[in-house]
């Protein structure tokens, strides 16, 4: 049982690291193309 609650965990930690490097990643993404498209850059 103690290994079933190390795996969902480590299931949990693995789901919230991915998404916020890919929410880092959307958002310098979104900043290049914003900076190409306008020549300024984004808003805050």
């Amino acid at each position: 049982m103690e290994n079933e609650l190390v795996k969902r965990l480590a299931w949990s930690g693995l789901v919230a690291g991915l998404g916020v490097v890919a929410s880092i990643a959307a958002q310098r993404t979104a900043a290049v193309i914003w900076r190409r498209v306008f020549g300024e850059e984004p808003p805050e």
